[in-house]
């Protein structure tokens, strides 16, 4: 490619204008403003896996794709190749590493890549640590307390599995989850389990298990490995995503002394892909059994309430109070007769002398009565005051001669007129 600023019959253009549509800049000049901005970034310090070798014999040049483990990101790395002979161990795919570089644009092909002049393998002891330092951070979220772990469904409609395709952590879920519900569905999703490639695949599979109304838990295994081999299970951005799952999540990753971080966030840790298996599914025979013991339980218990209820009401029966029912009825009967006749003479006896005190009084009252003594010959002589009034004549004093008079006899009553006066 030439670096001159004109090309053939076209005029020359100002390569420290701005570019407009009637001055555009040519490529190279572009290439080259571009070329110039990462330059002056200078020598920086970076993490990630290696993904990709490639150091043919000959050359002097090596080349090396580098990963980030949390994001689909990658970036080439171009390194002298004995530097890549001089690793200690030798690199390999999925290696952790820390490059120091450069970053170089290429202008023949517009290409950046990294140029490294030291590669630095990233030891146990520091993975180890690494994983503590995130360890603690989890923790001091809240990510590890046990409140926030959701219990798993007793019988699940679909069980999600994540593990790495035809492998025999794949094989001890499935035969042991089959064996205990041979009904059981189980939707299996094959990733990588270690590697670069790994956590974006896991993540992947994870969304979409979450996404499924027809999965009620999932489960991600893996068998045993090294420190290096489990580090995906111990990334942050897949310990977090697990943890904002909204379906229950298993973790059955390697043997029973290995222990990432995915153990300390899921809601269920099992020690094997074989525990996950059982614990994710009741067993049917189990279940089976239980559900006849209970029968048979509540049988027994029904049979013993009615016997004991029967019992009862035999007892009950036996009393004397029900084993002649009628005579109480009888006996306040015959209580109830006495009580009405005894008061049916009392009443009697009230009226009677009521009765003969009432024949008494009237006796008295006929003696002293005004007929009595009419009958016996005696008169009532009533006359007219002046007011009209009839009043009973007491005196010959109080009629003048002539005054009409009323005589009042037993029988009736006669009218005569007053005469003279006697002496």
């Amino acid at each position: 490619m030439s670096t001159g600023d004109s090309t053939g019959a076209r005029p020359a253009r100002r390569t420290d204008a701005p570019s407009t549509s009637d001055n555009p800049w040519p490529v190279r000049t572009v290439a080259r403003k571009i070329a110039d901005w990462i330059h002056r970034l200078g020598a920086v310090w970076v993490e990630g896996q290696v993904t990709q070798i490639s150091a043919r014999p000959g050359t002097q040049t090596a080349f090396v794709t580098l990963r980030d483990p949390a994001a689909d990101v990658s970036m080439t790395v171009t390194c002298p190749a004995r530097m890549l002979r001089a690793c200690e161990p030798p690199l390999r795919d999925g290696a952790s590493v820390v490059v120091h570089g450069r970053p170089t644009f290429f202008l023949g092909r517009g290409t950046l890549s990294l140029r490294a002049d030291e590669i630095r393998p990233v030891g146990i002891g520091e993975l180890l640590a690494r994983i503590e330092r995130l360890r603690r951070l989890l923790a001091a979220e809240g990510l590890f307390a046990a409140e926030r772990k959701r219990p798993l469904p007793f019988l699940p409609r679909g069980v999600g599995l994540i593990t790495g395709r035809a492998s025999a952590a794949e094989h001890d879920v499935l035969v042991n989850a089959q064996a205990r519900w041979p009904a059981v569905a189980i939707r299996v999703l094959n990733t990588a389990t270690q590697g670069a490639r790994a956590v974006p695949q896991i993540l992947r599979a994870l969304h979409t298990l979450d996404a499924d109304p027809d999965v009620d838990v999932i489960v991600l295994a893996r068998g045993g490995g090294s420190v290096e081999d489990l580090l995906p299970f111990s990334d942050e951005t897949l310990c977090r995503a697990v943890a904002a799952a909204g379906t229950p999540v298993v973790s059955a990753i390697g043997h029973e002394p290995d222990s990432p971080l995915l153990d300390h966030v899921a809601d269920l840790r099992c020690s094997t892909p074989t525990d996950a298996g059982k614990r994710v599914v009741p067993d049917v025979a189990e279940e089976t059994a239980r559900v006849r013991q209970l029968r048979d339980r509540a049988r027994r218990a029904l049979h013993g309430w009615v016997d004991t209820q029967c019992r009862l009401l035999e007892q009950t029966r036996s009393r004397p109070v029900l084993a002649d029912p009628l005579g109480p009825v009888e006996r306040r009967a015959a209580e109830v007769e006495t009580q009405v006749e005894r008061g049916r003479r009392a009443v009697l006896a009230t009226l009677s002398g009521e009765q003969t005190a009432l024949a008494s009084a009237r006796a008295r009252l006929t003696a002293l009565g005004p007929s009595a003594t009419l009958a016996r010959g005696y008169a009532v002589v009533q006359y007219t005051d002046a007011s009209g009034t009839l009043r009973v004549l007491r005196s010959a004093s109080e009629v003048a001669d002539g005054t009409p008079l009323r005589v009042r006899v037993a029988d009736g009553a006669v009218h005569a007129v007053a005469g003279t006066r006697e002496e």
